[in-house]
C-alpha cells in the first residue's frame, strides 16, 4: 500500500491534529486520574512516557535515514546517468555514417526525455515517456547489435556495447529507486503509532501531576509535523526533486557540437 495520494500537506496538518489531539486525550485522562486516585504515582509514568518517546524518536531516526540515503543515491544517479549517455554518446562516432547520425539523433531524444521525466507532472504522462525511453533503448540496441555482427571481435563494438549496457543499468536504477522505492507502508503505521502513544502519554505524565494545560504544546506539535512532511516529502519523486544540472550540461555539449 502506498500513501503517495496523500498529498504533502495533508501530513502536515494531520500530525499537528494527531499530536495535539493525542496530549489532550492524554491530559484529560491523567487529570480524572488525579481527581480520582492518590495512588497513581508520577515516577511511574514519567518512565514509561520517555520511552515511548525515545522509541519515536528511534523511528523518525530510522525513518529519514531511509529516505535521506535514498536521495543521496538519486543524486549520484543524475551524475552516473549524464555520464553514461556522454559515454555512449562519443562512443557513436565509431558507428557506420547511417547508423552513427540515428544513434547520436536517438540518444539526443533520450537525454530530453530524461529530462522532461523529472517535469512530468502526471502519472499518466510519466508512463508514456518511460514507454518512449524503452523503445528508443530498443532502437539503439539493435543498431550496435547489428554492427556487432558484421565483426564479433571487434573491441570498438564491445566498448560501444559497454556503454549501452552501462546506460540502460542507470537507467533501471533510477527507475528503481526513484520511482518503485517507497517507505513500507507499516513503517509509517509504527511511527504514527509510536507517536500517538509518545503524546498519550506525555499528556497523561502532565494531567497526572496536576499540571494545567500549556499551550508550549503547539511547538511541540509542529516540530513533529515539519520532520514527519519533510519525511513524506522526500519519499516521493516529485517532492525533492533532486537536480538534473549535470544532464542540462550535457545536452548544452550536445547541442554545441551538431
Amino acid at each position: 500500500m502506498s500513501v503517495d495520494s496523500v498529498p504533502v500537506w495533508v501530513f502536515f496538518l494531520g500530525t499537528i491534529l494527531i499530536v495535539l489531539g493525542s496530549i489532550y486525550a492524554g491530559f484529560r485522562l491523567g487529570r480524572s486520574a488525579h481527581r480520582s486516585s492518590e495512588d497513581e504515582k508520577e515516577a511511574p509514568i514519567s518512565g514509561v512516557s520517555g520511552a515511548v518517546l525515545g522509541l519515536t524518536a528511534f523511528m523518525l531516526v530510522f525513518t529519514f535515514s531511509i529516505v535521506a540515503e535514498r536521495y543521496d543515491a538519486r543524486k549520484a544517479l543524475v551524475r552516473e546517468d549524464a555520464n553514461a549517455i556522454r559515454t555512449a554518446y562519443q562512443r557513436a562516432d565509431f558507428l557506420p555514417g547511417p547508423d552513427r547520425a540515428e544513434t547520436k539523433d536517438l540518444l539526443g531524444k533520450y537525454l530530453g526525455l530524461r529530462l522532461e521525466f523529472v517535469q512530468a507532472g502526471g502519472i499518466e504522462r510519466s508512463k508514456t515517456l518511460r514507454v518512449e525511453t524503452d523503445r528508443i533503448q530498443r532502437r539503439v540496441w539493435n543498431i550496435a547489435v547489428s554492427n556487432a555482427e558484421r565483426d564479433m571481435n571487434s573491441d570498438v563494438a564491445a566498448l560501444y556495447i559497454e556503454s549501452l549496457n552501462n546506460l540502460f543499468e542507470v537507467n533501471a536504477s533510477r527507475v528503481a529507486i526513484g520511482l518503485q522505492a517507497r517507505i513500507p507502508f507499516m513503517i509509517w503505521v509504527v511511527l504514527y503509532g509510536l507517536t500517538i502513544l509518545g503524546m498519550l502519554s506525555l499528556g497523561y505524565h502532565t494531567g497526572i501531576s496536576g499540571s494545567k494545560w500549556s499551550k508550549a504544546t503547539l511547538i511541540l506539535a509542529l516540530s513533529f509535523a515539519m520532520v514527519i512532511t519533510m519525511i513524506a516529502s522526500l519519499d516521493r519523486p516529485g517532492g525533492s526533486r533532486v537536480t538534473q544540472q549535470p544532464l542540462v550540461d550535457l545536452q548544452s555539449f550536445i547541442a554545441a557540437g551538431t
